[in-house]
């Protein structure tokens, strides 16, 4: 490609992605799709701006791939690998064991024969690491069980990866040898595949050594040495080199790029570097992914789709209900509720970028007809088009359907109504309250909507009932007539405010204690004059200020000085900044700028002021100094180290 055709297509290619990328977030489609919508816009069966260079392009642009796998290692410790091997292996491994005798029994329905069939399935039973990862990480569901599942499927096909090549050339009785890139990562004639057996072993075993010695006694050492020359583009430089260096030598000895990445990411987890590789490979990452997933959309063969939509649509409405159906039975199997499993679902039905790779292998070694492979290329991008879709369908129509049954959910029949105090809602904020007063032999009726939460918390002993604290009869249930203080720990607002003025009304004898969510909603809860508020992170953020006023050479009796005064001016500056946002919204503003420079001048004024002559009484450091003095003085020579210590 000359220099003038390489500029001309970027522009397309950044064009394309500026364009249609934040419309599709606009319209809440994700990042991926808006992507994939740009690259079929610029293909060659729509606007016509690429054409076959685009299948260069998305062998650079999978590194993209490679690179997002690289930073998932760096935040996936061994230990937490470790713990996570009954998913990875059980969950991903029956997922593609079932998909394969499925899919591949449909295949010889058909008319395939049995190593087709069993090629077919276990191209088919692949999904789409870039796109499912990428968008459950902007809708933040990586940590929930459908993100931590999808990643343990996901992880697992890219370790079948490498067995399922190894297969394929045996299914196929020959293979024929072929130059290598990063798109089809097949043993190489002049590299791996020309050496004897043991030997082709040796060599992969010592790579895979090398990785995790390099990675653990080696790079703390190397990248010190880098960033001690202050230069930030040659750390960058150094981390480009080490993801594409391990790429290209796992592709050479015939692994997959991404899975050797990935643990060279898992390896380095524990580095001290860490951040600033993450930091360094992220932008290459994102532009790269989005690349990829421009240049799936434009290498779609819409003619193919043109002539045989019947059998395109047929065939990827067949693959998505199995993979969901299997999926679904897996995610149940494997105990996720509420939601999860069909989520799980969801995100995985899909076939993935794998899934290009085999397809063009198996065809290469002349496993499948080309009519078919052309068919089945069409049906996986048209499957990775479709994924933020059925996700949208579970964000907008299922998981509504299971929050809705959530709350029409029998309530638990309550056994203990005679505590005097009452908590509604049991999670972050509430549950540090009970642990106090159970601590302290304070008995406590909790009451919580989230049947998950519910579970969790009756394995470690407490008493939590299933029950909506907005409904009367509940809290009398619970005892809301004999209790004497009401905890309303929810995590919502709006519910909190009704569960008040509800509790007021028909029960006044209750003292209530409410979680505030902002300033604002202090203002609020002030008005409903219920006995004690307090903002959910205002003292937890406080007491990490003192710490930090601690480390940076406060005295501790200085920083907790510190602390004790600001939460004084604080308090009385909210109650006048109150009044003013019951009168004048506008005046509040400019009275929130003047209130918050005064208290930082009064903070400052106030730092090296001793309140009384024993100002460092709580400083254990001076006050040691102080005993060591005396001793000296008294007998007239100095403390050992030893004394000294003690």
């Amino acid at each position: 490609m000359h220099s003038q055709d390489f500029f001309y297509q970027a522009i397309i290619f950044l064009t394309a992605a500026v364009v249609s990328v934040p419309l599709a977030k606009r319209l809440g489609l994700g990042s991926a799709l808006g992507y994939l919508l740009a690259g079929v816009l610029i293909g060659p069966y729509f606007l016509k701006l690429v054409g076959e260079e685009g299948t260069d392009i998305m062998h650079f642009a999978e590194f993209g791939v490679v690179m997002m796998l690289f930073l998932i290692g760096l935040e996936v410790k061994p230990s937490l690998l470790w713990n996570m091997r009954r998913s990875i292996f059980g969950l991903g491994g029956l997922q593609m064991l079932i998909t394969t005798l499925i899919i591949g029994g449909i295949s010889m329905l058909f008319g395939l024969n049995v190593l087709q069939a069993i090629a077919i399935g276990l191209i088919f039973s692949m999904s789409s690491t870039a796109i499912v990862l990428q968008t459950l990480a902007e809708k933040g569901l990586m940590k929930t069980p459908a993100g931590q599942g999808s990643f343990s499927v996901l992880l697992f096909q890219d370790i079948a990866v490498i067995p399922i090549l190894a297969i394929l050339p045996l299914m196929a009785n020959q293979v024929r040898t072929r130059s290598v890139d990063l798109h089809e990562p097949v043993l190489n004639e002049t590299t791996v595949s020309a050496l004897p057996g043991w030997q082709q072993v040796f060599l992969i075993v010592g790579l895979v050594a090398l990785i995790i010695f390099g990675g653990r006694f080696l790079a703390r050492y190397v990248f010190r040495f880098i960033a001690q020359t202050g230069l930030r583009e040659i750390f960058t430089a150094t981390a480009l080199l080490l993801v594409i260096g391990i790429a290209v030598a796992m592709d050479r000895v015939g692994l997959s790029p991404a899975l050797g990445t990935f643990l060279a990411g898992v390896v380095l987890a524990d580095n001290e570097y860490r951040h600033e590789l993450e930091a360094n490979i992220e932008p290459f990452k994102g532009l790269l992914l989005g690349l990829f997933f421009i240049a799936v959309g434009s290498s779609m063969d819409f003619k193919i789709f043109a002539d045989q939509p019947g059998t395109v649509l047929g065939i990827l409405g067949i693959l998505i209900l199995v993979k969901f159906i299997v999926l679904l039975f897996l995610g149940r199997f494997f105990r996720m509720r509420t939601g999860q499993e069909i989520l799980f679902s969801f995100a995985l039905a899909q076939t993935g970028e794998f899934a290009f790779v085999l397809i063009s292998f198996s065809s290469q070694n002349a496993i499948l007809p080309e009519q078919v492979s052309g068919i089945m290329l069409i049906v996986v991008a048209l499957s990775m088009l479709v994924t933020p879709l059925l996700l949208i369908i579970n964000d907008r129509l299922v998981q509504p359907l299971f929050i809705k049954a959530q709350k029409e959910q029998e309530p638990d029949e309550i056994a203990e109504h005679d505590n005097p105090v009452l908590i509604a809602g049991f999670g972050r904020f509430g549950v540090v309250i009970g642990r106090f007063l159970r601590a302290n032999g304070i008995g406590a009726t909790v009451l919580d909507t989230n049947p998950d939460n519910i579970s969790f918390l009756r394995k470690f002993g407490f008493k939590v009932y299933y029950g909506d604290a907005n409904r009367a009869d509940l809290l009398e249930a619970a005892g809301a007539e004999t209790a004497k203080v009401l905890i309303v720990a929810v995590d919502d607002r709006e519910q909190i405010n009704h569960i008040i003025e509800q509790v007021q009304r028909k029960y006044p004898h209750l003292k209530i204690y409410a979680r505030a969510s902002d300033v604002r909603h202090t203002f609020e809860l002030n008005d409903m004059n219920i006995a004690g508020y307090r903002r959910e992170t205002y003292d937890s953020s406080v007491e990490l200020a003192v710490r930090v006023l601690g480390e940076l050479g406060f005295s501790r009796y200085q920083a907790n000085r510190a602390a004790r005064s600001f939460r004084y001016h604080d308090e009385i500056m909210m109650k006048e900044l109150h009044q003013l946002w019951n009168e004048d919204k506008r005046k509040y503003i400019n009275e929130v700028r003047r209130f918050s420079q005064q208290l930082e001048n009064i903070l400052i004024s106030e730092k090296d002021h001793a309140l009384h002559e024993s100002d460092h009484a709580w400083d254990i450091e001076s006050r040691r100094e102080e005993i060591r003095e005396m001793y000296e003085i008294l007998t007239g020579e100095s403390e050992g180290e030893e004394d000294k210590d003690t």
